[in-house]
């Protein structure tokens, strides 16, 4: 099993940048800064354009403490998360506030994805990590009667969320959030700096958050990286006040094959495997995050149906045979 990074591991900001005084600047001579590190189990980043250096510093620091305080209620490997805590014990009383939001988000999207979203499938990603976490593993998966088992636990209408409690309706219950609380971090990110009078900010926690433009007034771009050689990128996207988000098997696989995956079908239990990528674009993070996760699990004639419902959004699919499908086309 290829182990999924831990939630939150912070670098340290990336060196200072040259700086001119601020009335002496053109809107194209703004300086960018930029922090690189590592958020919610994946390569993070800010770039910010700011003309003033212990700004653009104070700023980092403070949508790092954001990122911080999120982990500590989205994390399933902090033991203290309210996450944690809720898969532990079956129910959350006064859980926060941001969990209660997302949880409803969440439950929100599986609805609009007729059930392809499904935050409850923690249980399976249970089963097959301990399944392929011992040595006499069967590599052709968990027995189906175990599969069965686990997937009769997921039901997002089995999950009751109200703003004073969080309850699961069946024993053996779990949550996971890590097909949404990227997209969520990022949006959050975002809203904290645009709160601060930023307007041309890339977020990246883990999925792409673009407000404004690149301080010479082109798009900020960013590449998409190729599902077969993650570090390398196939093409570039233009991004302006929008969002981006990438799901793929990839990410996380157990078995040294990669025939099985972070990536379940919610209805059928088994590991999704029809697409290498989805790259969703949408407005904000979250919804692009979702779809992203949504769309990867199901085929692609039930894609329009589900983008219908949001307009604006379109997703780029990979074939495992390399194929690109867009839809809208």
């Amino acid at each position: 099993m290829l182990n999924r990074r831990r939630f939150l591991a912070i670098g340290a900001v990336a060196a200072g940048l040259s700086l001119l005084p601020h009335r002496l600047l053109r809107a194209e001579d703004v300086p960018v800064r930029v922090w690189r590190g590592v958020a919610l189990g994946a390569d993070a980043s800010l770039t910010i354009a700011h003309p003033d250096g212990a700004q653009a510093d104070r700023l980092i620091a403070l949508s790092l403490e954001e990122v911080e305080r999120l982990e500590r209620v989205f994390s399933l490997y902090r033991p203290d998360s309210a996450l944690r805590r809720l898969n532990r014990d079956g129910r959350l009383d006064d859980p926060p506030a941001d969990l209660v939001r997302l949880l409803s988000e969440a439950a929100a999207f599986g609805r609009a994805t007729g059930g392809a979203f499904d935050p409850t499938v923690q249980p399976l990603w249970q089963l097959y990590a301990g399944h392929f976490e011992r040595a006499d593993a069967d590599p052709a998966g968990p027995p189906e009667s175990a599969v069965r088992a686990a997937r009769a636990l997921v039901d997002v209408r089995a999950l009751r969320v109200e703003p004073d409690r969080i309850a699961f309706a069946a024993k053996g219950m779990a949550v996971t959030l890590n097909g949404i609380a990227q997209g969520y971090v990022t949006d959050r990110v975002s809203q904290r700096l645009k709160a601060e009078g930023m307007d041309n900010v890339l977020v990246d926690m883990g999925e792409l958050r673009a407000l404004g433009h690149h301080p010479s007034g082109r798009p900020w771009t960013v590449g998409l990286a190729d599902p077969r050689a993650p570090d390398r990128s196939t093409e570039t996207v233009d991004l302006t006040d929008g969002a981006m988000a990438t799901s793929g098997g990839y990410g996380t696989q157990f078995d040294a094959a990669g025939r099985f995956t972070h990536l379940f079908d919610p209805a059928s239990g088994a590991c999704a495997a029809q697409w290498l990528a989805v790259t969703v674009q949408a407005p904000d993070a979250t919804t692009a995050d979702a779809l992203s996760t949504a769309l990867s699990v199901v085929p692609a004639d039930r894609a329009p149906a589900i983008l219908a419902a949001y307009p604006g959004v379109t997703a780029r699919f990979t074939h495992p045979d390399g194929r690109i499908l867009r839809r809208p086309a």
